[in-house]
């Protein structure tokens, strides 16, 4: 009985490898004979900036970073970030990207302030915390950014309905001590 329980094994188990052979073969052959893609295109300038910007370490939703370029080799920063180092790590990652000759830092460092913090940590949760806003928080790169300053809230980036920008809006409206709130997200 047992050698009956072997052969037929051996029927079922025997091509399966067989096939499985086969199919590494077929794919190795392909794949050699396959003529490799060209070389992407070369990113734009303002691609490379944008990509070299986002890729920031500290980069978080409490910070905006912003540039245009200007005479084709110019890049001209702007923006609001807390923490000093991302101001000059923007700056330094900019200035190394081939074909800019210039990079104008106006970068804004708000100020350190317990209250700002405060709000700005009320303002995420009230934000985020709201049904169908988690795609939004679980993004490396958040598209919806909170900027305080002096106890006021400025809502930045992009959401994908007019609905969401005005529920971010009056989320923001209901965290107590905020003195204004402004809402230049867009939708797309």
């Amino acid at each position: 009985m047992f050698t009956r329980y072997k052969k037929q094994m051996l029927g079922i188990v025997l091509p399966i490898f067989l096939f499985g052979f086969a199919v590494i073969g077929m794919a190795s052959e392909n794949s050699a004979t396959v003529p490799s893609m060209p070389n992407k295109p070369a990113l734009s300038l303002a691609d490379q900036v944008r990509h070299e910007l986002l890729m920031l370490p500290y980069f978080g939703v409490f910070d905006n970073l912003d540039f245009t370029i200007e005479n084709s080799n110019t890049v001209v920063l702007t923006g609001q970030v807390v923490r000093p180092i991302l101001k000059s790590d923007a700056e330094g990652v900019v200035k190394r990207i081939s074909g800019v000759s210039k990079v104008v830092n106006n970068i804004e460092v708000l100020p350190l302030s317990p209250f700002d913090n405060s709000i700005r940590w009320r303002t995420y949760r009230a934000i985020f915390s709201r049904p169908g806003f988690e795609k939004y928080a679980d993004r490396a790169i958040p598209p919806l950014r909170i900027i305080v300053k002096n106890g006021n809230i400025t809502l930045v980036g992009f959401v994908s309905s007019t609905f969401d920008k005005t529920v971010a809006e009056m989320a923001a409206r209901s965290v107590s001590g905020v003195f204004s709130v402004t809402d230049d997200l867009k939708v797309g």
